[in-house]
């Protein structure tokens, strides 16, 4: 499922993709749906990660670890079995994979486009749905770099989000980080819009760089960037990679505000539905 991108290696023979019922990648959830049995280890079944409900997966069939039980199918919970024991159980079987880089995904489109990434073997990856926070991918940037040093950050955070919690940019710089920011300039709350749309998911819009020039104000190592074509895109993470490789980068790109994935539109639709119901009788 979604928030477990990353922590199975993407290059496995046996990797097929991300389970996210009508969103999933391509045939994964054909796969999996019609699979003998499943097993789901801490899930969250939620509006969001459920797609408003609309999983077709058969409760009988399933094996869930839950964090105080067990539940297998219909039948029996076994208590004595904790989330921790068998997330022990599992890590002694494991390889423990490392790479020099990681992903965050901000709530938003972001969520869907950073799912088609193929990350590199050990790549780490971090994507919070389960309250739909939005700017938590700011904060969490920089509290990820500043822990796991040998790594480089790259997150990808959309503009509604930024300005949520655009202040720790300045303690990243602060603290000599040399993450890479990606900032989706499209207008608004571009996820909301496909929920429920209205006057309020459009914001006032920054000058993004020139926010993150400010909060440089001379002192660190920063570089920024405001893109509008592929081109100049590709520039900007050259020089990110390059030249600046030691620089906190930040690059604002910016595209038009109904540029959305149609994962998100499928995605939209249905949690748009699900949420606009009846109340169910209690």
């Amino acid at each position: 499922m979604p928030s477990a991108k990353g922590l199975v290696p993407e290059h496995h023979s046996r990797f097929i993709g991300t389970y996210w019922g009508a969103v999933s990648t391509p045939f994964c959830a054909e796969i999996v749906e019609s699979a003998d049995a499943y097993l789901f280890a801490g899930p969250i079944f939620n509006d969001y990660s459920s797609v408003g409900y609309s999983l077709l997966i058969k409760k009988e069939k399933a094996i869930i670890v839950q964090p105080d039980r067990v539940v297998i199918g219909n039948g029996p919970a076994f208590g004595c079995i904790l989330m921790k024991d068998f997330f022990h159980a599992l890590a002694s079987r494991l390889k423990k994979n490392t790479t020099a880089s990681a992903v965050i995904a901000e709530t938003g489109d972001s969520w869907f486009n950073c799912q088609k990434l193929k990350l590199p073997q050990g790549c780490g990856y971090e994507f919070q749905m389960q309250y739909g926070s939005i700017g938590w991918s700011v904060g969490a940037t920089l509290g990820y770099a500043q822990a796991a040093k040998d790594k480089r950050i790259i997150s990808f955070i959309g503009d509604g989000s930024f300005q949520v919690t655009a202040q720790e940019v300045s303690t990243m710089i602060r603290w000599a980080q040399n993450n890479i920011i990606f900032l989706i300039n499209n207008g608004g709350y571009t996820i909301e819009v496909e929920i429920h749309d209205g006057p309020y998911n459009i914001i006032k819009n920054w000058n993004y760089t020139g926010v993150v020039e400010a909060f440089h104000n001379g002192e660190g190592k920063c570089y920024t960037a405001k893109v509008r074509t592929e081109e100049e895109l590709k520039k900007a993470i050259e020089a990110s990679l390059g030249p600046n490789k030691d620089c906190l980068c930040f690059i604002e790109v910016i595209v038009h505000k109904d540029d959305t994935s149609k994962e998100l539109l499928e995605w939209g639709s249905r949690v748009s539905a699900a949420n606009s119901r009846p109340p169910n009788p209690q």
